[in-house]
């Protein structure tokens, strides 16, 4: 939650750690998708030491440069920027899915990026299509009132897109489709995550 610039709390923020721990040993390089404002990508370079800040909106990218210089910021689609293939011991997104309109499309991208023995580490938003997801929705409600309270919200300035075009179960049968292994878990806070380490060899 130190994110950069001081002590900084959202929905997105609040599971930086998940994506966090989720880094593997000895991990050197690392591209959050869809950055925003860098925070994730700043949470990054303090295990990570070469990260990458992708973003298709330039305003915020250049927010996210005048707090960072020891991040590499590009302003481009993840789909069609020509990185190198394996070039990443981590790809990371948060809150950033939902804006890319194929999903088999876009995880078979970040798997072609991320290198032998690395990870994918996504935290998304979807769509409820089921009981259980309005379930999970009204505990985030309680959760969310909890944070707030407690840590005040951070408002980023990134280009939003709601309602997600995709359900969680659209989420969960792509992943399966095209990474296989990945594990799947439902969070609190309206989002959900998705972790696959890449086979080795």
């Amino acid at each position: 939650m130190t994110s950069g610039a001081g002590v900084r709390w959202n929905n997105n923020i609040h599971y930086h750690r998940l994506i966090l721990d989720a880094v593997p040993t000895g991990a050197r390089t690392a591209l959050d998708v869809g950055t925003g404002n860098g925070l994730l990508a700043t949470d990054l370079r303090a295990v990570v030491p070469n990260v990458t800040g992708l973003d298709v909106d330039a305003d915020v990218l250049g927010h996210a440069r005048s707090e960072n210089d020891s991040v590499t910021w590009i302003q481009g689609d993840v789909l069609y920027h020509p990185f190198s293939p394996a070039m990443f011991d981590v790809v990371a997104s948060v809150a950033t899915v939902h804006h890319l309109p194929d999903l088999d499309q876009t995880f078979t991208k970040f798997a072609e990026l991320t290198a032998p023995g690395g990870v994918v580490a996504v935290v998304g938003l979807a769509r409820s299509s089921t009981p259980i997801d309005v379930l999970h929705d009204l505990a985030g409600v309680v959760e969310h009132r909890r944070c707030t309270r407690r840590f005040g919200f951070w408002e980023h300035s990134a280009p939003m897109v709601w309602p997600p075009p995709h359900t969680y179960a659209d989420v969960r049968r792509s992943a399966g489709r095209v990474l296989p292994g990945a594990r799947w878990s439902r969070l609190s806070l309206w989002r959900y995550a998705l972790i696959w380490n890449k086979p080795s060899t």
